[in-house]
């Protein structure tokens, strides 16, 4: 069991390195470039919004991982179509390869290129469309942006969704050539997923494996969905994955309003406190209010039933919110310990006491190392 988790981890610090690779995008506060990571969950979000399968948020998760290799080609360049599909594949084996049954993962993988099933061509239609409206919900959207959009919709790849989905395009086209926002639930949806954005601004405590800089909320995100579809044959009989990963996808949206407050900060609001918890329940009532009524209250609920983290599935999601960042510390020398003075004891305490009830293997085999990292 010991082996099989070291692989699976593995796998998951392999992943890290999607969060350093760079995408033609830019946020929506233009700050910066989109990287693949926070890409990766943003369409799951949007997949997750709008109806998607647990496949189709599944294959979103990892579609991108193979850029890790052969970086980001982005939609306007020209490229060798047969030369990329074939460097793709040699990543897809490569990486998929250190799982345990990572033939499995490939063959999902594989699914979401040829886009022949309904999940692999919804998951290709969120694909297709958040770089569409990340650009043209904007405020003020870079103008060569504006005329990629233009272009894609013409006669590039998002051309096809005039017929798969109408509503979307007929959005996009009144954004782009009159300026006219979307209403009824479409509006609110495509409002919330604007907002989300934001999550990729939020800067967190801990860093990135190879310590390059520090991780934000959104790649936090999709890191922590990505620990749940890998470690899931380590969660209690009964947890339920796929409402593990949508609690997941939106459990940290309320730090657009409230920031990261890290775990082992000991100046200020604690991690924990009731002034946070009381910020935080403000927080998600708003961001959840942007939605449909009936959909924002059923994500109100699965947020607080994760806060709570009383039911298998929240506990378990806890399990692995407190997992990740002590792996990424392992990984990377223990940068955010040293930073905030933490000891073995307090691992002990303040993730030990989250990780083993829901996950005791795995707890396990993180104390081993914790044991040897502050030996």
């Amino acid at each position: 069991m010991t082996d099989r988790i070291a692989a699976q981890i593995d796998f998951l610090c392999e992943a890290d390195r999607l969060k350093s690779v760079d995408r033609a995008n830019v946020l929506m506060d233009l700050s910066r470039a989109e990287n693949s990571a926070e890409h990766s969950w943003h369409v799951a979000l949007w997949a997750m919004v709008f109806g998607a399968s647990d496949r189709t948020i599944a294959m979103l998760l990892l579609h991108d991982l193979v850029e890790i290799d052969v970086g980001d080609q982005p939609i306007h360049l020209a490229h060798d179509a047969g030369a990329l599909m074939q460097a793709e594949l040699r990543a897809a084996t490569r990486i998929f390869g250190l799982l345990p049954e990572g033939g499995n993962w490939l063959d999902l993988w594989r699914e979401f290129e040829a886009g022949l099933t309904p999940d692999a061509r919804f998951a290709k239609r969120m694909d297709h469309c958040q770089p569409l409206f990340q650009v043209l919900l904007t405020r003020d959207p870079l103008p060569q942006h504006v005329q990629i959009v233009r272009d894609n919709l013409d006669r590039g790849r998002a051309a096809r969704l005039h017929a798969e989905w109408p509503e979307a395009i007929h959005a996009a086209r009144s954004l782009l050539d009159q300026g006219t926002a979307p209403t009824g639930d479409l509006g609110a949806r495509l409002g919330f997923l604007a907002e989300a954005d934001a999550l990729k601004s939020v800067i967190r405590a801990n860093v990135l494996i190879d310590a390059s800089r520090r991780e934000n909320s959104a790649e936090h995100s999709w890191h922590l969905a990505l620990y749940a579809l890998v470690l899931r044959e380590h969660a209690h009989d009964g947890v339920d994955i796929s409402r593990v990963i949508r609690m997941l996808l939106l459990h940290d949206l309320v730090e657009i309003d409230v920031g990261d407050v890290p775990l082992h900060s000991a100046q200020g609001q604690a991690h924990g406190s009731a002034s946070i918890q009381a910020a935080e329940a403000r927080a998600a009532r708003r961001i959840f209010g942007l939605l449909p009524t009936s959909q924002g209250a059923d994500y109100l609920s699965l947020w607080q039933e994760f806060e709570a983290a009383q039911t298998p599935d929240a506990i378990f999601a806890k399990s692995l919110d407190r997992c990740q960042p002590a792996v990424q510390n392992l990984r990377s020398g223990g940068v955010g310990w040293r930073e905030y003075s933490v000891s073995y004891a307090d691992l002990v305490t303040r993730v030990g006491a989250r990780v083993h009830p829901g996950a005791p293997a795995l707890w396990g085999w993180l104390d081993l190392r914790l044991r040897d990292h502050f030996r």
